[in-house]
């Protein structure tokens, strides 16, 4: 992997901007761009995510309002926050106290859809409007996120050193995709290929943990498999990872959540014709694993009754 230098060569590439929302991702980010030498003022409706951020270089903001007046102009406010209402909310809040010239970058993982419609919106009032496509999680603050940027192709070149510095590299795991909107559309595919990569692993490790009579240490083969082996890969290392934790998963709820990127995903697929049974099946078997009454194998079991006199298995007592 590669490390990133988390100081900027000079001081004209140094920025001043804006981080709306201090949560996991937004904490780790402002911190990795105030060690690169940007200056960060932050805002959090929670004064202790305000706080946490305090002695990692990051100046807080009590109200959206103090953060846009704490930024010289033009300004530029980093939005990441949860997709949806919240996003819509922080955004309709914002137009009122911005000016002409000012940028608001969306990191969150938008609808790429309501992204067009705010960047509409934004550039009626002569405000820039940029989407960045952003993975990393956990890790980012250490290794640096992977950002697809979609905006106004000038734009985005102004706001390279902020990209350059949360990248892993200056010139690496980032870059402009496209106007804006594509960039939370890639982002958008991007989870949906995870879906399927992370169920394809799972599937094949239960396989392996199901052939009893061999015994089979599966924290050994995700090891072995990690160097070489054509299904190397970042989310394997993960996976061995949990694996030699909790080698049988103990303690953890067959029961796995979506974003809703996997599903807009295969909306997307159906729109434009496109095949994608993988993606849509892994989304469907996530759906499945949180039926824990599930009438549709009951229904399944009873009619395999009827027609064939089949046993049926009753519930446990």
């Amino acid at each position: 992997m590669h490390t990133k230098r988390l100081f900027v060569e000079s001081e004209e590439q140094a920025m001043q901007l804006g981080m709306i929302g201090l949560g996991k991702m937004g904490a780790n980010m402002a911190e990795r761009l105030a060690r690169g030498g940007h200056q960060v003022t932050g805002y959090d409706p929670s004064a202790d995510a305000r706080k946490a951020v305090a002695d990692k270089g990051v100046a807080g903001a009590d109200s959206l309002a103090a953060l846009v007046q704490a930024l010289p102009a033009p300004r530029v406010l980093w939005l990441m926050v949860p997709a949806g209402k919240i996003t819509d909310d922080t955004v309709n809040a914002l137009l009122p106290l911005l000016a002409k010239g000012d940028t608001v970058i969306d990191g969150g993982n938008s609808n790429y859809k309501d992204t067009m419609r705010r960047a509409a919106l934004y550039a009626g009032r002569g405000l820039g409007y940029v989407d960045s496509g952003t993975s990393g999680g956990i890790w980012g603050l250490k290794e640096g996120y992977s950002m697809m940027v979609g905006g106004d192709e000038q734009t985005v070149a102004a706001l390279a050193p902020i990209f350059e510095t949360l990248a892993p590299a200056a010139d690496q795991g980032w870059g402009r995709v496209g106007p804006v909107a594509s960039g939370h559309f890639t982002k958008m595919v991007h989870n949906g290929i995870e879906y399927g990569l992370m169920q394809a692993y799972a599937e094949g490790f239960s396989i392996l943990g199901h052939k009893q009579e061999f015994g089979l240490d599966l924290h050994q083969i995700g090891e072995i498999w990690r160097y070489g082996s054509v299904v190397r890969s970042w989310l394997l290392d993960l996976t061995t990872d949990a694996l030699g934790k909790n080698p049988t998963m103990d303690g953890i709820a067959p029961y796995v959540v979506d974003s809703g990127e996997g599903r807009w995903t295969v909306s997307e697929a159906i729109d434009l014709d496109v095949p994608a049974p993988i993606i849509t099946a892994s989304l469907i078997e996530r759906l499945r694993s949180r039926d824990t009454e599930s009438f549709t194998d009951k229904l399944l079991s009873a009619m395999r009754n009827e027609f064939g006199g089949h046993a049926i298995k009753g519930e446990p007592k």
